[in-house]
């Protein structure tokens, strides 16, 4: 015997009914005729939204909507990559930093955990996804965010094994963009990108055997202050979104269900910086 009960998805209805046009659009491209959809473009967001923000596993998804697995996966793939095809690119991201009046923006690398495991890496015995620091498999997303925090800009993803510094150079136009508009906006981030002191503002370390100067912590003090802000984008996506507590999907696909996260995430409360 099966139990129904009543749920409430935490979204406004217009949230739902902007991924709904996303996807009527989607259907339109592809030239999908009427009535060949086992779900309307409205049940379709409904799906879609529940998998990223109640983390609804993909067999309940598939019972409650009559449709089979493969359908189910279809369907939720295709919102992710209408969604994730909104978010803001980098420059126009900077440039709307630069437009609100922010002198500095945070740069902060967070680790979205995945159970897909057994990638061969770079070097014998070592895994792709495996993150030494994390103690966990899972896939390197860059967010940028504004001086509160707010997350404006979200990367591609990077294998897990892969420190911050080396996903800042991956990038084919992170390190170039950041640099060429530092004189107007700032980059603060941790030591974790010591590697690129020149494009972004970081804490001084501690050298080996020595101390800091008296001037040295007071700047570390008041950098700290303005960085550590930063971790509350990846709390706001990571709390919003429990689908990004820890993705099934394809590790490759973690980038564009972050960047549908935060599409929905602007769309929601109306702010986009």
């Amino acid at each position: 015997m099966s139990i129904t009960y009543t749920a409430t998805l935490p979204v406004r209805d217009r949230t739902v009914f902007y991924l709904s046009t996303l996807l009527h659009a989607e259907r339109q491209r592809r030239g999908t005729r009427n009535k060949r959809r086992a779900l309307s473009c409205f049940k379709q967001s409904v799906l879609v939204l529940r998998w990223l923000l109640d983390g609804t596993r993909m067999s309940q998804l598939v019972c409650d909507n009559e449709v089979s697995t493969s359908t189910g996966y279809d369907y939720l793939n295709e919102g992710i990559t209408v969604l994730a095809a909104q978010a803001p690119g980098l420059h126009s991201a900077l440039l709307a930093a630069k437009a609100a009046g922010y002198d500095y923006v945070l740069l902060d690398g967070t680790l979205i955990e995945t159970d897909r495991v057994s990638t061969p890496g770079p070097t014998p015995g070592v895994d792709l996804w495996w993150s030494k620091k994390h103690k966990n498999h899972g896939g390197n997303i860059q967010i940028l965010t504004a001086p509160d925090g707010w997350p404006l800009w979200t990367s591609p993803v990077r294998p897990g094994r892969e420190h911050d510094t080396t996903c800042l150079r991956t990038h084919p136009e992170l390190l170039d963009t950041l640099t060429n508009i530092r004189d107007d906006v700032r980059t603060l981030a941790d030591l974790g990108y010591e590697g690129e002191a020149d494009t972004i503002a970081i804490a001084f370390k501690t050298p080996p055997n020595g101390k800091l100067t008296d001037v040295q912590q007071q700047f570390n003090q008041a950098h700290n202050r303005l960085r550590a802000v930063g971790e509350r984008g990846n709390s706001l996506l990571k709390m919003t979104f429990k689908a990004l507590r820890n993705v099934s999907l394809c590790p490759w696909k973690i980038g564009d269900i972050v960047a549908a996260a935060l599409v929905i995430l602007h769309i929601e409360h109306g702010r986009t910086t």
